[in-house]
C-alpha cells in the first residue's frame, strides 16, 4: 500500500447509476458521489439540486457548519446567502465558494434550478442553528454603551 494514500480507495461514481435521495434539507435532493466511503469519512462530496418543494427549512435561519473545509461550485441556477462579516453574496452558475470553517450564514433565496457540487470535511459534519449575528452585535454594543 502506498503510504501517501491514507487508506483511501479509488471511486468511480457513474452518472447513469446515480441515486438521488433526501438529505439535510427537504427542498433539495442529494447525490452522494462515493467520496465519503472512498476517504473513510475524511470528506464528503455530493451534488445537491432543488427538487421543487417550497418548505420553510432551518438552513434559511442563521446557522454554521462544524467542519474543517467546505467548498461549493454552482452547477446551475443561483442562490443568495448572507455571511457574517462578508455581507450578502449571490452565487451563480460557474461560481465557487471556499466557505471558511465556522462562518455564520443563512440562505436568503435560490432559483428553482439551483444545483451545486459541495465538498466538506469531515464527512459527518454537524449544522447548528445560531443567533442572528447582527442581533448579537447590537447586544455587544449595548453592553459597551449601556445608555445607548
Amino acid at each position: 500500500m502506498d503510504k501517501n494514500n491514507k487508506g483511501w480507495n479509488f471511486i468511480h461514481n457513474i452518472a447513469k447509476d446515480a441515486e438521488w435521495k433526501p438529505g439535510l434539507r427537504d427542498i433539495f435532493n442529494y447525490r452522494d458521489l462515493g467520496i465519503k466511503d472512498g476517504t473513510n469519512g475524511d470528506y464528503i462530496a455530493h451534488i445537491i439540486k432543488a427538487n421543487g418543494k417550497e418548505l420553510k427549512d432551518e438552513v434559511k435561519e442563521w446557522h454554521m457548519h462544524e467542519c474543517d473545509f467546505q467548498f461549493v461550485l454552482v452547477l446551475n441556477g443561483w442562490a443568495t446567502f448572507e455571511y457574517e462579516g462578508e455581507g450578502i453574496k449571490t452565487i451563480r452558475k460557474g461560481d465557487a465558494i471556499n466557505q471558511r470553517p465556522g462562518i455564520v450564514h443563512r440562505e436568503i433565496d435560490c432559483s428553482p434550478d439551483f444545483e451545486v457540487l459541495e465538498i466538506v470535511a469531515p464527512a459527518d459534519f454537524k449544522t447548528k442553528i445560531v443567533d442572528n449575528p447582527k442581533w448579537m452585535e447590537l447586544l455587544k454594543l449595548m453592553s459597551i454603551y449601556p445608555n445607548f
